[in-house]
């Protein structure tokens, strides 16, 4: 039954069982009695047939225990009773499916923000053609107020552009050549030609639609125990119904209990909360996987974080290059050859200074050899080239200098990763970088420990300077420096051993390991969306960690919430029945108070969609609308 027959159906009860409440104070008996008898059996078909419709599947469903009351109501001539019963059950099922609807409305209001049409440029002509028609490769154009169809890149032009649709963050984003662009952000003002890299279904923006789907679909350990609980319940209540009766030989009263056992507020007490939590997170750029990694998530009472990209901001410099007896522009030129091939985020960086510097056109690399954690060889212009850590320069047999030592210490000490280069097995000098701490990270720890954390800790394979330093600028209770990705899985299992529940935190990528191996996964941002969205349990979209700490208290007041629910279902429904065999409640006023239960159950719910764990909105700094639009090719 849909929910416009469903809503067709409730208003002719409602409107008969006014006729009634009519024809009874005119002293009309038999129009009263035949309005009521119309008025039960339009309202009981639909109830009973999803009654056996729940029989065939061998399940035991609330609305055979309402059948079999309204059947007895009527076979005893109790009209009002089986009138008022399936009226109020039908209204409160109306209700309750209007009202989970808006607990689903971020979910819908994603789907209505999805890009229907696009600009693109083909055989020299710009077209407008539907979304999902897009190709890679395609130059798609945006300009103000247009959203922007693919994930791509930059192309040309500049704008601001509002990703609140992929992070959550209302704050507009500058967007220049170069920049990466998601599908379903929208252009607040300016102009950009993007190159389409992902179209259609695998966009980031369709791919975070089919997660919170998936999500809101899913079932806690909770939810999963009440739906076994209420096949065992309502079979139960059946057979206690039959032995009231036979102590009581009160067919009413056995009808009444019958009604008012249904768990009705208890079967959606947990999923009605789930589903506003993971809306909640959808809103606010945060994807729960499901409803079992918000119940993990607010277990947790160890976070271990990775250094780069997550505490810090992942867009390291290089703050100066210290050659040993040559020229460090040369030196520059060649590491950065040999890193084009690497896609840490450190290498990525000497190449990008390379280019600031305008060394354009890098030359390929050849028998590249990346080294895991520790950096890479390569032979670039017929020179063996090798960058990466003193171990790394050790095991190719290459000596580090007590001057050359110092200057790497001195470098670390001040928060730099120092990078040794070496060519034809000579070290030629160091390149530094440097990488800032995230300006929200010593709010959003300390949030996590007014949640309810113990303790935080950092593992990184960084050099150990540079990880005490933000260790001790964010006041973390341990750290951990200089390890690979399988020490940093050995160190979450050993933690998971000593009986902790843990949380990882990294970048989704070189942490993928460790996020996997602990109790729940949060990767952070968009940077490494494919790799987050299948190794994490939880992707923070804004790659902020604010993000964290709220989706940390959002799962402890959804799991609050849950049980919240339950207690009171469980608490009515035996407040109830205690009224019914102590014969102060009877089958229409016990009926209306059980929905009223079911409504009261949803819309504490319903306080989820709008938690905000006390946070406040950023205001966006300095954003001024860019200048004039080019003109529109013809």
């Amino acid at each position: 039954m849909t929910g416009k027959q469903k809503a067709w159906i409730t208003a002719v009860t409602g409107g008969l069982l006014a006729l009634a409440i009519f024809f009874h104070f005119t002293g009309s008996q038999e129009l009263k009695s035949s309005t009521l008898i119309v008025s039960t059996i339009i309202a009981g078909v639909p109830i009973a047939l999803k009654a056996l419709q729940a029989l065939r599947m061998k399940a035991f469903s609330i609305e055979l225990l309402v059948t079999i009351a309204v059947v007895g109501a009527l076979f005893i001539g109790e009209y009002v009773e089986s009138a008022a019963v399936t009226f109020l059950f039908l209204f409160g099922a109306y209700l309750e499916a209007r009202t989970l609807e808006k607990t689903r409305k971020s979910l819908k209001d994603l789907i209505d923000m999805a890009p229907q049409e696009a600009t693109v440029v083909r055989d020299g002509l710009e077209r407008v053609i539907p979304a999902d028609e897009v190709e890679a490769g395609d130059r798609v154009l945006i300009r103000t107020g247009g959203k922007v169809p693919v994930d791509g890149r930059v192309a040309g032009g500049r704008a601001h552009l509002n990703e609140a649709a992929i992070t959550g963050e209302s704050v507009p984003a500058a967007k220049a050549d170069g920049d990466t662009v998601f599908s379903g952000t929208i252009v607040e003002s300016g102009y950009l030609e993007v190159i389409a890299e992902k179209t259609g279904d695998d966009t980031t923006f369709a791919r975070i639609i089919e997660l919170v789907e998936e999500a809101q679909d899913s079932k806690t350990k909770t939810q999963q125990f009440l739906e076994k609980f209420a096949n065992i319940y309502t079979p139960g209540i059946v057979i206690l119904s039959i032995i009231v009766y036979l102590f009581t030989r009160n067919i009413e009263l056995t009808l009444t209990f019958l009604v008012i056992a249904c768990p009705g507020a208890l079967v959606i007490s947990a999923p009605v909360s789930i589903v506003a939590g993971i809306g909640n997170g959808a809103k606010n750029g945060v994807l729960f996987k499901g409803g079992e990694s918000v119940e993990a998530l607010a277990k947790i009472d160890t976070v271990v974080f990775d250094k780069t990209g997550t505490l810090t901001k992942g867009r390291p410099e290089v703050t100066a290059i210290d050659a040993f007896g040559g020229d460090a522009g040369e030196l520059l030129r060649m590491i950065a050859a040999a890193e084009t091939a690497s896609e840490h985020h450190l290498g990525r960086t000497i190449v990008e200074e390379a280019r600031n510097r305008g060394m354009i056109g890098l030359e390929q690399p050849e028998e590249v050899e990346i080294i895991k954690g520790h950096g890479l060889t390569a032979m670039v212009g017929g020179q063996r080239v090798i960058a990466g850590t003193r171990k790394l320069m050790a095991e190719n047999g290459i000596g580090v200098t007590p001057e050359a030592e110092a200057a790497a210490t001195a470098r670390e000490k001040a928060g730099n990763t120092a990078i040794f280069a070496a060519v034809d097995g000579q070290l030629r000098g160091l390149i530094s970088i440097a990488d800032r701490v995230r300006p929200e990270a010593k709010d959003a720890i300390r949030s996590l420990r007014e949640s309810g954390v113990k303790q935080i800790i950092m593992l990184t394979g960084d050099n150990r300077h540079a990880a005490a330093l933000v260790g001790k600028q964010l006041g973390l209770d341990e750290v951990h420096a200089e390890l690979l990705p399988e020490d940093k899985v050995a160190f979450v299992k050993k933690l998971k051993q000593d009986g902790r529940r843990v949380a990882m935190a990294g970048d989704g990528v070189n942490d993928a390991p460790a996020i996997a191996t602990a109790d729940i996964g949060i990767a952070m941002g968009a940077g490494g969306t494919d790799i987050s969205m299948e190794t994490a349990d939880v992707v923070l979209m804004a790659d902020r960690l604010d993000q964290f700490a709220h989706a940390r208290l959002l799962a402890k007041a959804t799991v609050r919430n849950m049980k919240q629910n339950t207690w009171f279902a469980v608490g009515t429904v035996f407040l109830l029945l205690a009224g019914v065999l102590l014969g102060k409640i009877f089958l229409a006023s016990g009926m209306l108070i059980h929905e009223l239960s079911v409504l009261i159950v949803i819309l504490n719910a319903i306080r989820l969609v709008r938690y905000n764990g006390g946070k406040r909105k950023r205001k966006p700094e300095g954003v001024e609308p860019f200048g004039p639009q080019p003109a529109v090719a013809e």
